[in-house]
Parts: structure tokens; C-alpha cells; sequence
């Protein structure tokens, strides 16, 4: 199923359906629902259309909603794969009538973009300020603490205008579990969460959403998947890291926090605030959500050639659109985990 890249799609939408003109959906193609994560849609809308055109009789109908959407309807049975940038919890997986498997597809990261034009400089930032920022503890540019991070830098006497997601959502999971993890007052007072009460701040829907309402308003900050600030052309801060170094959001960096990362077999894991000089501190993997146990074997069969796919031919792809390639020690181990996807007997 090798083939060469068509060029990336055009403008990302809310919903992903590859059609073919002039075939029936009801006569030979076969129509996979998805839904979840924002956090890897460029990414998963090229997959769609490239795996499309290798294989035309397929049709992917993709519903970018966020986590807890893709979680919600894969307990409510209604598509054929969720997508989630948080793993389901324990009572999660125990709210779905069967198992349900994580498989990772790549690595991203998510980042503090902002418009502050009067910001000349890689703007410098530090895990317990970004959480008294979003506790609304930090109101200012200029404020004493930015200040400390950012010498020899003039900050602006302007208010700081917090941007937060506004749905159920993975990437609020990673930001909101790498406060808990440098600052015990977020912690306690806010805590890791797909959705959270936000001290302060206004709600965007889904990466575009925050990062529209970032790009336009003077003063704002807000959290996005890497990807989604490089197109909306959004300066991102650098986060400074458990050793102590400002490390900008890159696939390298990303790549650098998942390096000795110990996988438990579910591949539930958290890779924030991670050991290592060069590591980005807010990285993590996403996940496609599959039912171990397929009710159709045409479609588990379908689903299972695809992810095949991804993991590896579709890891080419990860780069040019700001995501880092999984780690080649754990592709071996999704072979695995994808083979034992079952399919109806007979």
C-alpha cells in the first residue's frame, strides 16, 4: 500500500468525509465512522485521503470533536474507532460493553501560543507561572515573575487575556496534567482533567477555536497542539524543563520526552514534565481507540489493515506536519497489540 504523497488537503473543517463520485456507497464502499481528538486531525485527514486513495472502495468519515466526544461515542457504540489525546480511565474502559484497545499513532506536543506584538524575542516561560497565569494569579505582561524569566526583554503594561478549550478535550489533559505535575497549587485547586473549571479565561472549541481566538485578540495566551500555532503562524513560548533549559516545541524536543519512556502494556502513559536536557515538557502520544473485538469482520478487517498502515507507512507522514514519528522500539510491540484484534468466527 506504498504510494507517494498527493500534497496536503486544503483548510481543515470539523468534519472529514472522503467521498468517490459516481460509486454507491450502498453497493461495494465501505463507510468507517471516527470520532475524538483535535490534537492529531491534520495529521489524521492526510492519513484519511492518502489511505483513500490507495484504497478507493473506503470512505472515512472523521468527526473532529474533541476527546471526550470520541470517548462518549465509543461507549455509546457509534462508531467503528475513537480518538483520544488523554488514555480513558479505568472507569472509562469499565463504562464500554468490551475491551477496548489504545493504539498510540504519534507524538505531539502542545504549546503556549500568544499575540503579543509588543514581545520582541523567544519568549521565555516556566510551568508553576504558566499555572498562575491560567489561575489568573498573573494578570499582567510585565509582571514581576515573567519579568525574572525574560531579563533584558520589556514586557508590555498590558492585561494578559486567557484562552482555554471549551469541550471535553485531550489536549486540555496533557496542559492540565503537566500543571499538576509542577504545581501543587494547580493540583489541588484545578487538577488533570479533559475538562476542568477554569479560574479565568474564555472557551474555544476544539485547536481551531483557541487558536482563532488567540490570533485574534491582543493579549491573549492560550494552549494548542504545535501543529495548529505553525499554521495559524502564532509565536509559541519556550517551556522551561525539569533540568532547568528553555526548550522550544519541535519534533525533535518531543521525540527527546518519550526517550526511555517505560510503555505499560496498554500504552496508557504520561510523558509530561519528563527527565532528559533536550525534552519538551509538554509532550505526549495520541491514541486511536478500537473495540478488541469486532462485531463485523469486513470492517475489524478493514480497521486492522489501516492501522497497520499507520504505523508504518503513515509515520512518514508525521514530520512535515509537525509530529514526531512513534519510537521504532514500539512498533514492534503494536504488531502485537493490532494482531490480536479479533474478528467474528465464520
Amino acid at each position: 500500500m506504498r504510494g507517494r504523497l498527493k500534497g496536503l488537503m486544503g483548510p481543515l473543517c470539523a468534519v472529514l468525509t472522503i467521498m468517490v463520485p459516481g460509486i454507491s456507497r450502498a453497493a461495494e464502499t465501505l463507510l468507517i465512522n471516527g470520532a475524538g481528538a483535535t490534537f492529531p486531525y491534520p495529521l489524521y485527514s492526510k492519513w484519511f485521503y492518502t489511505y483513500h486513495q490507495q484504497v478507493p472502495s473506503l470512505q472515512f468519515n472523521y468527526q473532529s470533536i474533541g476527546s471526550g466526544g470520541g470517548i462518549r461515542q465509543m461507549t455509546a457504540g457509534t462508531v467503528d474507532f475513537g480518538a483520544s489525546d488523554a488514555p480513558m480511565s479505568d472507569s472509562e474502559l469499565a463504562a464500554v460493553s468490551q475491551p477496548v484497545l489504545h493504539i498510540p499513532t504519534i507524538l505531539g506536543s502542545v504549546v503556549l501560543a500568544y499575540h503579543q506584538p509588543k514581545i520582541a524575542g523567544e519568549l521565555h516561560l516556566s510551568g508553576p507561572v504558566v499555572a498562575e497565569i491560567f489561575l489568573g494569579k498573573i494578570t499582567k505582561w510585565n509582571d514581576q515573575k515573567l519579568q525574572a524569566l525574560n531579563p533584558g526583554m520589556t514586557l508590555p503594561d498590558q492585561a494578559i487575556f486567557v484562552v482555554h478549550r471549551a469541550d471535553g478535550s485531550g489536549t486540555t489533559y496533557i496542559f492540565t496534567d503537566y500543571l499538576s505535575h509542577v504545581s501543587p497549587v494547580w493540583k489541588t485547586a484545578v487538577g488533570t482533567e479533559k475538562a476542568v473549571n477554569w479560574p479565568v479565561g474564555l472557551g474555544g472549541k476544539g485547536n481551531e477555536g483557541v487558536s482563532a481566538l488567540v490570533k485574534q485578540t491582543p493579549g491573549a495566551i492560550g494552549y494548542v497542539e504545535l501543529s495548529y500555532a505553525i499554521q495559524n503562524k502564532m509565536p509559541m513560548a519556550s517551556l522551561q524543563n525539569r533540568s532547568g533549559r528553555f526548550i522550544t516545541p519541535s519534533i525533535a524536543s518531543v521525540t527527546a520526552a518519550a526517550a526511555g519512556v517505560k510503555m505499560p502494556a496498554d500504552y496508557r502513559v504520561s510523558l509530561v514534565d519528563p527527565d532528559g536536557a533536550d525534552a519538551y515538557p509538554m509532550s505526549a502520544f495520541t491514541y486511536l481507540l478500537v473495540y478488541q473485538q469486532q462485531k463485523d469482520a469486513r470492517r475489524g478487517k478493514t480497521i486492522i489493515d489501516f492501522l497497520t498502515w499507520a504505523i508504518h507507512e503513515g509515520q512518514t507522514m508525521a514530520a512535515p506536519l509537525h509530529y514526531a514519528p512513534l519510537p521504532t522500539t514500539l512498533i514492534k510491540q503494536l504488531e502485537a497489540t493490532i494482531a490480536g484484534i479479533t474478528l467474528p468466527k465464520g
